[in-house]
């Protein structure tokens, strides 16, 4: 199988994507443990998805990257689910981060889907 530039960009904005979603899971502990009154179970539960969904599209990016053809579906969800999470962004008012969240979800999944991707996926 070929090397594609597109798929290996692809796979980068997949770490990004992880790495925010790190991110987020840490801020989400440090909100947990200095917030005054919170509802335990259900800011345990909130960091806990933020900790698995971060988890998974790193395996998901690290599948991706060594050419596993089975990875490329949950890849296209995920941005599948930042394009809902855009767009409701935009619709709440948060234009800026809305639009930068669509942007990464439509190029990420753009570059996993164009035919260079596929022929190094052996697709084509």
């Amino acid at each position: 199988m070929d090397r594609a530039g597109t798929l290996d960009w692809g796979v980068r904005l997949l770490y990004l994507e992880a790495a925010g979603l790190a991110v987020l899971t840490a801020y989400l502990i440090v909100l947990d443990l200095t917030s005054g009154e919170i509802e335990v179970a259900v800011a345990a539960s909130l960091t806990v998805m933020a900790a698995l969904a971060a988890f998974v599209v790193f395996l998901v990016a690290r599948a991706l990257g060594r050419r596993a053809v089975r990875a490329r579906g949950p890849a296209v969800v995920v941005q599948l689910f930042l394009l809902a999470t855009g767009g409701f962004l935009v619709q709440i008012g948060m234009t800026w981060q809305g639009a930068g969240m669509l942007l990464l979800a439509a190029v990420t999944a753009a570059l996993i889907l164009v035919p260079p991707s596929s022929r190094a996926l052996g697709v084509d």
